[in-house]
């Protein structure tokens, strides 16, 4: 049998998949691998290259190749009535937030819907990058109308919890009315923030929350999660 580098790859991920391979475990350098599948170096070196893009072997220099190690399993709520920052750190996740950007946004029919917002109001949106363990996880994306929120422009670049800064001002239970799920690939800007191959398929979590006194749509959220490093819980609860 010729064996071509898609060969190699699904045979290397089957048996990540019946666990003959372990997570951390190195895995035997090209030329073994070469001669094991009876193919020139750079066919089994084509194969590891697309794994590692999927995010499923990593290399470190000078001593090769590795299998992922075993990810970090997160409880994740899918709706708007919990604060991300509040559930991590009640189930005891180290996590640290980064406030990256908080900026106008140009019209988009998609978001402006979610948010019950006209065409002439302002949109703005505050992108947020957490860490778990020192592990980029996601980017939180909250799009928020100025109409609701005058100050926006000023208070967004310091904003890590928007829950936090909804209750600052008034705001105390929240609700939601909709949460889909989809998987996308990374953006070039994505991968920079969240240290992940252009492969490596992305979770997003898109939800609204609503204040639950007004029933009012004041945020329309778009979280990217990272599934090299990480699996979720998203039992209800």
């Amino acid at each position: 049998m010729s064996f071509t580098d898609t060969d190699i790859m699904d045979d290397i991920m089957q048996q990540i998949v019946s666990k003959k391979i372990t997570p951390g475990t190195k895995l035997p350098s090209e030329n073994e691998l070469a001669d094991r599948y009876h193919v020139p170096r750079m066919t089994v070196r084509s194969a590891l290259t697309k794994l590692e893009e999927r995010g499923l072997v990593y290399s470190v220099q000078g001593k090769g190749r590795y299998l992922q190690e075993k990810t970090k399993q997160i409880q994740l709520s899918l709706t708007g009535k919990t604060s991300f920052t509040e559930k991590m750190q009640q189930l005891g996740y180290d996590l640290k937030t980064e406030n990256r950007y908080c900026e106008k946004i140009n019209f988009d029919e998609k978001i402006y819907d979610a948010l019950q917002a006209e065409e002439t109001d302002a949109v703005y949106q505050i992108g947020r990058l957490r860490f778990i363990d020192n592990e980029p996880i996601a980017i939180h994306h909250s799009f928020v109308r100025k109409a609701h929120f005058p100050k926006i422009k000023e208070d967004g670049p310091q904003i890590t919890s928007m829950f936090a800064y909804y209750r600052k001002l008034g705001y105390n239970h929240f609700s939601s009315s909709e949460t889909i799920l989809s998987i996308t690939f990374p953006t070039a800007k994505e991968q920079e923030l969240l240290s992940c191959q252009s492969l490596v398929p992305l979770l997003v979590v898109e939800t609204n929350c609503l204040d639950m006194e007004t029933k009012e749509v004041i945020e329309y959220t778009k979280i990217l999660y990272r599934s090299d490093k990480f699996t979720y819980d998203i039992t209800a609860g």
